[in-house]
């Protein structure tokens, strides 16, 4: 807790500043009311103890200065002249308590600010809950709009969220998995419990088994000490396993263990661990087509797959744009009717692979290359005639002609953005395999050689079967 002393007694000051570092606050202290303002002027602090009697202004006046200009401050007033009337007055006032200067008014007040940190923990944790269970049609970009695809979509979610049923969410990238994801599990009984996302194609195999299940010391060269995994750290909340695609079937074995008898043991480990987890699993790869090819194990499939809903492509419901554009301006502190008529109509023609993620990041862009004026078809990065309409599109050459070291260097940035960091991801949306990536980024300077080297664990053809991007 951060904490500021004010007394003009100079002794008393650092004594109580002393006496409430020792309990573990950090604590400055000023010697009056005024010094004490010029310092909340310039660094925030979340208590304030303040003696009532000094010069102007006193622990009075600060205690209003403080409550009009920082009201999530709190303000405890102390004094060697205690009265009930005083008290009484400052409590009115606004104070969160009151104590008087004489015994053991230190410890008193160690008690005090403690009481203040739990209070404050607690509301911030309120607020945090308030603001993701509201519903689950409010704050949640993915889920304006009001087409039936996404009204049946938000139906099913709302139907499956108060039950502890594993959810199977399919859906192109930037659809809102992980909004989904999110909204699913505030709105159900395990709301007060942990939430844990896992990206299973962030990291590689020999990691990512340590990262959901934990190991043991002395598992592995590294293992200094022991790790719980990220399933035990979700015990009696959900784990979202986002990009469920990319489980390497090592790891498709251990996952359906825990699924059928909620029981695991960490890498190194022979000790079964229990949790109680729901599950909320996440792809935009065709688990049935892998099932077939048997990249993906049917026996798992079938028990991820107990409540699919699938999200649609906002190419699938150009209607819901307007009001996409809209929420997002609004969260950009824009007017809501800052897109022209002529580069709201391109929006809605562009077929988005991105989708509501890549809506929102062509608006910041238009936002900036705009500037005071209104967002035309100028300002949009895809919106070119001969690119409007065609599944592929070659740009145009510009009369002044172009670099194609920078345009190659600009796509592969483009593809790592869409793909949110995952290599893999961002090579299929390149048409490229994977070690064609990396050769392509060390050439331009955005990998280091060898840097969180992966190429060995996939194939060309593999990578080229991997389909579309989660």
């Amino acid at each position: 807790m951060k904490v500021l002393v004010v007394d003009d007694e100079v002794r008393n000051a650092e004594l109580t500043a002393l006496a409430l570092g020792d309990a573990g606050h950090e604590v400055a202290f000023v010697h009056g009311g005024a010094a004490a303002l010029s310092r909340l002027e310039r660094e925030r602090f979340e208590v304030v103890i303040t003696d009532l009697r000094m010069p102007a202004p006193d622990g009075l006046a600060l205690l209003g200065e403080v409550r009009r200009r920082w009201p999530e401050t709190k303000v405890v007033l102390m004094t060697a002249y205690a009265t009930l009337e005083s008290a009484r007055r400052a409590l009115k006032d606004g104070a969160y308590d009151y104590v008087d200067k004489e015994g053991q008014f230190r410890e008193e007040l160690q008690e005090i600010v403690a009481r203040a940190q739990r209070e404050s923990q607690l509301e911030a944790e309120n607020r945090r809950l308030e603001g993701t269970v509201d519903s689950l049609r409010k704050g949640l970009a993915t889920l304006v709009g009001r087409s039936p695809a996404l009204l049946q979509a938000v139906s099913l979610a709302e139907r499956v969220a108060p039950t502890d049923s594993t959810v199977l969410l399919r859906g192109e990238s930037g659809t809102g998995k992980d909004l989904f994801a999110r909204a699913i599990h505030f709105s159900s009984p395990r709301a007060a419990g942990p939430w844990i996302k896992v990206n299973c194609g962030a990291l590689p195999e020999n990691l990512l088994e340590s990262e959901l299940f934990g190991h043991e010391k002395g598992a592995f060269t590294g293992a200094v000490r022991q790790k719980p995994g990220r399933f035990e750290d979700a015990d009696r909340g959900t784990i979202f396993l986002d990009e469920i695609g990319e489980l390497p079937l090592a790891l498709q074995v251990k996952l359906l263990q825990v699924i059928e008898e909620k029981t695991f043991t960490r890498v190194g480990g022979n000790q079964p661990l229990r949790v109680s987890v729901r599950i909320i699993a996440a792809t935009n790869r065709d688990l049935d087509g892998m099932v077939r090819e048997r990249l993906f194990r049917e026996d798992l499939f079938f028990r991820l797959n107990v409540f699919p809903i699938v999200l649609p492509p906002l190419r699938e419901r150009p209607g819901d744009v307007p009001a996409l554009v809209e929420f997002f301006l609004l969260r950009q502190g824009a007017s809501p009717d800052r897109v022209t008529s002529a580069g709201m109509q391109e929006l809605q023609r562009y077929r988005f692979p991105g989708n509501v993620r890549e809506l929102e990041n062509t608006l910041e862009r238009a936002l900036i290359l705009a500037g005071s004026e209104p967002i035309g078809t100028e300002h949009l990065s895809f919106a070119r005639p001969e690119m409007m309409g065609a599944e592929d599109w070659v740009p145009r050459i510009p009369p002044e002609g172009l670099s194609l070291e920078r345009l190659e260097r600009e796509l592969i940035i483009q593809a790592i953005e869409l793909a949110r960091g995952n290599k893999s991801q961002a090579a299929r949306l390149l048409g490229l395999t994977r070690r064609t990536l990396y050769s392509r980024m060390e050439k331009h300077g955005l990998r280091r050689p060898g840097e969180g080297d992966e190429v060995g664990e996939e194939t060309e053809e593999a990578a080229g079967a991997a389909g579309s991007e989660s």
